[in-house]
């Protein structure tokens, strides 16, 4: 995607999370996912939607008494976009040195080394 992607907040990543899941879905069910994971309003998930489509983010349709709403926006271009974003900004860019940053703090599983070692191979092999 060439296009810029709209900056979105930590909470409103959770409800485009749903709506990327749950596409299409109308404001009720949106609220009610969210009021289980979370002690938002209503209105503060309406207020979110509404902010969430003014960023392009998302789009609606209204269907009966119901707003409902559709990603505009790939989870994957989203992701890769803040991936990169966040690998520039801690890291020059340099995704040895994430690498090495994470390992020298945490702990990987046979699981994990075994994953990762494929992974490069692919990688590798072209």
């Amino acid at each position: 995607m060439n296009e810029k992607l709209p900056q979105i907040s930590e909470a409103e990543f959770e409800v485009m999370q749903i709506i990327w899941y749950k596409a299409p879905i109308n404001t009720n069910e949106i609220v009610g996912l969210l009021s289980a994971t979370s002690d938002w309003s209503p209105k503060t998930i309406q207020t979110m939607l509404i902010r969430l489509e003014k960023k392009g983010a998302v789009t609606h349709e209204k269907e009966g008494r119901v707003y409902v709403y559709s990603p505009l926006i790939p989870k994957e271009d989203y992701i890769s976009h803040e991936s990169h974003a966040f690998l520039n900004k801690f890291f020059n860019g340099a995704l040895d040195q994430m690498v090495v940053s994470y390992l020298s703090q945490n702990d990987l599983s046979q699981e994990d080394i075994d994953s990762l070692r494929s992974i490069l191979d692919q990688k590798a092999k072209g």
